[in-house]
C-alpha cells in the first residue's frame, strides 16, 4: 500500500463524513472574511436565524476597498464606506476578531493570515476570495470559496466538497540570477495552461521550491488557481517552522514543539502515489511577462510574442482576440513596450522580501517621465518592517509612491485604477480584460524587480540588464 500525500491527509483528518452526492463534508479549520462577499452571507444567515457556529474559527479584514491615499474615516467612496460600517457591524454582532486600520494589523487577507501565524500546515482554510490557495505554501488545503459558502462556513464550519486529484510539479535545477518565484509560476501556468489544472491540487516540490523563502512559496501558490487548479501547496519544512516561531496566533513554547511535530507529519510520504506528475527545469526560466488576457499568454522578456501560425489550433482564437485588444503584433518583442503605470504590491507580490527586491532596482535610477509608479505593502505590518528599513526612501527618492496597505491596482475597487487604454506592468496575479478598473486598460504581469525595472526605463525591460 503506497503512501498518503498531503493533500489526503489534510482531507481525512478534516472529513466529517462522505456525502451520497460522492462529495465530502469537510470540516474548516481557518475561515478568513473581508469586506467583499461576507456581507450577503452574514444578510442571509439573519434571514434564517442561525447563528456563527465558529465565531472564534474566523478572522476578519479590510483590503479590496480600502483606499491607499488615506485610510481616514469616513472613506471618501460611499459604497466602500458602506461596505466599511457592515464588516464592523457583521463582526462586531457575531463575535469575529477583526484587523481593521486601528488594529494595526490590517492588510491583504492573503497576507496578514500568514504573518500572524494564524494559516498553519495541516489546516484546511477557505475564504471568500479565489487567491486563497496562498495559503498552500504552508502545507495547508486552502481555496476560495463563494458568498454562498462564505454563509455555510459561518452557519456549519463546513463545505460539501468533492476531493480533488493531485498533480505533482517539481521544479529542479536553481534559478538564475533575476529569475524570481513570480517568473516560475508564470513558467508553470504558461506549460500546463490555464485549465490544465481543473480538478487538480498542485503540490510543488523540488529543488528550486526547497529553496525558496515561505513568502516565495506563497507567490507561487497564490497562482495556483490561474492555472485552474482547486488548491496548490508546499510540503511543510524546518523554513514553515522557523518562520511560524513567535508569530502571534502560532502555539508557544512546549505546545509549538509539538505541533511542529505534527506539521512535519502531514508532508506527503515519501512513497505517495499522485494523479500526474510534472518535471521543469529551474535553470531554463527566465524573467517573464505576460503579453495577452490570460496568465498563460506569457514569454521570456528577451522572447519574441509568439506567431498565430506557431500556436497550437485551441490558442489560436484566443491569441488573436489579446493582440487585438493588447495593440501588440506577433513576432515583436515586448521590450520596445512603453508602460503608462507600474504597480508593485498586491496578495501575490505585496510582501517585504518583494518590496527589498524592488527597492534594490529602484535605487538604480529614477521613474521614466510620464510614468506612474506605486508601491503598496500588503500589510500594516508589512509597511512598518519597510520603513524600519527605510525603503520607502529608496522608492519615494527614485520617483515611486508610497501608499497605504490595500489590494490596491491589482482589482481596483478603489480609487486607484487605470484610465482608457493605459498600459500598466503589474506584481499582481490578473491580466484579464478591464481587471485594473478600466474597460479598455492593459495589464502586463510581471516579479516586482521586473516591474521596478519598467518604471525606470519606461518600458519593459529585462532586470537582468538593471541589475
Amino acid at each position: 500500500m503506497s503512501g498518503k500525500s498531503l493533500l489526503d491527509k489534510v482531507w481525512d483528518s478534516h472529513t466529517v463524513r462522505e456525502l451520497s452526492t460522492g462529495q465530502t463534508q469537510l470540516f474548516i479549520g481557518l475561515h478568513l472574511i473581508h469586506e467583499v462577499t461576507s456581507p450577503q452571507a452574514f444578510a442571509m444567515l439573519r434571514e434564517m436565524g442561525v447563528p456563527v457556529r465558529f465565531p472564534e474559527r474566523t478572522f476578519a479584514t479590510v483590503d479590496h476597498i480600502i483606499p491607499t491615499h488615506t485610510q481616514k474615516r469616513p472613506l471618501a467612496d460611499e459604497l466602500a464606506e458602506e461596505m466599511l460600517v457592515a464588516l464592523e457591524k457583521n463582526t462586531s454582532e457575531n463575535g469575529i476578531r477583526f484587523f481593521d486600520a486601528a488594529s494595526g494589523k490590517q492588510g491583504i487577507v492573503h497576507v496578514i493570515g500568514p504573518e500572524l501565524g494564524l494559516t498553519q500546515p495541516g489546516m484546511t482554510i477557505a475564504c471568500g476570495d479565489s487567491h486563497t490557495s496562498t495559503h498552500g505554501a504552508f502545507g495547508a488545503v486552502a481555496f476560495g470559496i463563494g458568498t454562498s459558502q462564505v454563509r455555510d462556513v459561518l452557519a456549519t464550519q463546513c463545505l460539501a466538497l468533492a476531493r480533488p486529484k493531485t498533480r505533482r510539479i517539481e521544479v529542479s535545477g536553481k534559478l538564475a540570477r533575476g529569475v524570481y518565484a513570480k517568473d516560475v509560476i508564470l513558467e508553470i501556468i504558461r506549460k500546463l495552461g490555464v485549465k490544465g489544472g481543473v480538478g487538480y491540487a498542485y503540490e510543488y516540490a523540488g529543488p528550486v521550491l526547497d529553496s525558496f523563502s515561505i513568502e516565495e512559496r506563497l507567490t507561487v501558490c497564490n497562482m495556483s488557481i490561474e492555472g485552474g487548479a482547486r488548491c496548490g501547496y508546499v510540503n511543510p519544512d524546518d523554513a514553515t517552522v522557523e518562520y511560524l516561531r513567535g508569530r502571534a496566533f502560532a502555539p508557544e513554547g512546549k505546545a509549538f514543539d509539538e505541533a511542529a511535530k505534527w506539521w512535519r507529519s502531514m508532508a506527503s510520504d515519501a512513497d505517495a502515489s499522485y494523479a500526474d506528475r510534472v518535471e521543469l527545469d529551474g535553470n531554463a526560466i527566465a524573467p517573464s511577462v505576460t503579453w495577452g488576457i490570460n496568465p498563460g499568454q506569457t514569454v521570456a522578456v528577451d522572447e519574441a510574442l509568439p506567431r498565430l501560425e506557431a500556436l497550437p489550433d485551441d490558442e489560436r482564437a484566443s491569441a488573436e482576440e489579446a493582440y487585438a485588444y493588447m495593440g501588440l503584433r506577433p513576432g515583436e518583442p515586448l521590450t520596445s513596450q512603453a508602460v503608462d503605470v507600474c504597480f508593485i504590491g498586491s496578495c501575490t507580490n505585496g510582501r517585504i522580501s518583494d518590496l527589498r527586491e524592488a527597492a534594490r532596482v529602484a535605487a538604480t535610477g529614477k521613474v521614466a517621465a510620464g510614468v506612474k509608479a506605486l508601491v503598496v505593502p500588503g500589510s500594516r505590518l508589512v509597511a512598518n518592517q519597510a520603513e524600519e528599513e527605510g525603503l520607502p526612501e529608496v522608492f519615494e527618492s527614485a520617483g515611486f509612491e508610497w501608499r497605504e496597505p490595500g489590494c490596491s491596482m491589482c482589482l481596483a475597487m478603489n480609487p486607484d485604477k487605470l484610465v482608457g487604454r493605459e498600459l500598466c506592468a503589474s506584481s499582481s496575479n490578473r491580466n484579464f480584460k478591464g481587471r485594473q478598473g478600466s474597460p479598455t486598460g492593459r495589464t502586463l504581469l510581471m516579479s516586482p524587480a521586473m516591474v521596478a525595472a519598467a518604471a525606470l526605463r519606461g518600458k519593459v525591460a529585462d532586470v537582468r540588464e538593471v541589475l
